[in-house]
């Protein structure tokens, strides 16, 4: 037995040894693209998916913004129908703002002060008149102060009366009527 030569065995197994290696090799790197592949599909499905949602995202806004524009539009159209309405709210007010005027001029005078011309010009009231004493011109100004139509009384002047009548004396005086907003607060 001193002849066996075992060369044969030994490379019949390094063949083997060598096919099994090639075939791992071969199966893994079969695994590796074919794992690739589906991991690429997956990926690739989740983007189509993606894509398609930020389609219908994108369609869903615009038609948002168009509705939120007609919004706007209808905002403006309800902003100038208001500011009409409280125009004519304004309007309707003051219609009758010339005769609630001489009411309450003839509520605020006391007796013994005789007014010789009543002048509006705008909100300002410029009264001439003639006053028997100076107390009662001064309850007239309070009577103005306490008025819900009428505000800031200021006497212009106060001359004593001539020879023929010494008993009256003529005045100036002015005050005017309150803005619309404060004309409300105080009647209520």
């Amino acid at each position: 037995m001193p002849h066996i030569n075992l060369l044969p065995w030994r490379e019949l197994q390094r063949k083997q040894s060598q096919n099994k290696f090639v075939t791992i090799l071969l199966l893994v790197v079969l695994v590796s693209f074919l794992s690739m592949y589906m991991l690429s599909t997956y990926y690739g499905n989740l983007r189509d998916g993606q894509n398609i949602k930020n389609s219908f995202l994108t369609t869903e806004i615009g038609h948002l913004d168009a509705r939120i524009h007609e919004i706007r539009e209808l905002d403006k159209k309800k902003e100038s129908l208001q500011q009409r309405m409280r125009l004519i709210e304004d309007l309707q007010s003051s219609r009758n703002l010339g005769t609630q005027i001489m009411d309450e001029v003839a509520k605020i005078v006391p007796g013994g002060v005789y007014l010789t011309k009543l002048e509006r010009r705008g909100s300002a009231i410029h009264v001439i008149g003639r006053s028997e004493s100076n107390n009662r011109l001064s309850t007239m100004l309070r009577q103005v102060q306490n008025s819900y139509l009428l505000e800031k009384p200021t006497m212009q002047g106060i001359i004593a009366g001539e020879k023929s009548s010494r008993l009256l004396s003529d005045f100036n005086m002015e005050f005017y009527v309150k803005p619309f907003d404060k004309i409300g607060e105080a009647k209520q």
